[in-house]
């Protein structure tokens, strides 16, 4: 993060210098004061300026944004992003021209500028903040197929009696799958196999 270090007469005068200088608000910012003023012997000897030094707050957001524009530069991309909170993570959804390519395969190349981008802002912060990366509301749409599907397949399992095993999922589409079916009293679900190639199964409960 920027930091900077200014001299003025007073620490309110060295503050607002910095701050111009770093184009910052004073909420944005950590200050230390190295140095108070003062007016030396009698007020004509010695005088000496108040020293602080002002350091730009880590903001994981900020650099999130940072992050995904430098790598939409070198992909000659310009999506809008719109960013939304909840108390569980922040929502980049982004908006725009051309951005098929950064769904990729169902969903793969998305999850892996998302875990790119957490990897690279949790780095320099003690604080764990998730940021979840959507293309146009893809996610939701996503997540409904996946929910027809689990319901189609647990049919499916219960008209034959045979369990069925769907194609390797990352964790977050496991989980809708499994949270789709939990209270379908018929069958039951888990996962099996190893990462990445990891499966959910449906199976009959009384098997």
């Amino acid at each position: 993060m920027r930091s900077i270090e200014i001299s003025a007469k007073t620490v309110e005068d060295a503050i607002k210098l910095a701050l111009e200088e770093l184009q910052l608000s004073r909420d944005e910012v950590k200050i230390e004061v190295l140095e108070q003023p003062n007016k030396g012997f009698l007020g004509l000897l010695g005088n000496k300026n108040a020293l602080v030094r002002v350091e730009e707050k880590y903001d994981p957001e900020k650099q999130a944004q940072i992050f995904l524009e430098k790598i939409f530069y070198f992909m000659h991309l310009k999506p809008i992003i719109e960013v939304k909170r909840t108390k569980e993570h922040t929502i980049f959804n982004l908006s725009g021209d051309n951005l098929g390519i950064l769904i990729g395969r169902r969903g793969d190349t998305l999850d892996s500028l998302q875990f790119l981008l957490n990897l690279f802002i949790n780095k320099k912060s003690d604080q764990k903040t998730k940021i979840i990366i959507d293309v146009e509301g893809y996610r939701d749409r996503r997540a409904d197929t996946l929910i027809n599907l689990a319901t189609k397949l647990s049919e499916k399992v219960k008209r034959t009696g045979r369990k069925v095993v769907l194609e390797p999922m990352n964790p977050h589409e496991r989980r809708i799958i499994h949270l789709a079916l939990q209270d379908d009293d018929s069958i039951t679900t888990y996962s099996e196999g190893e990462e990445p190639y990891r499966k959910v199964v449906i199976v009959p409960k009384n098997n």
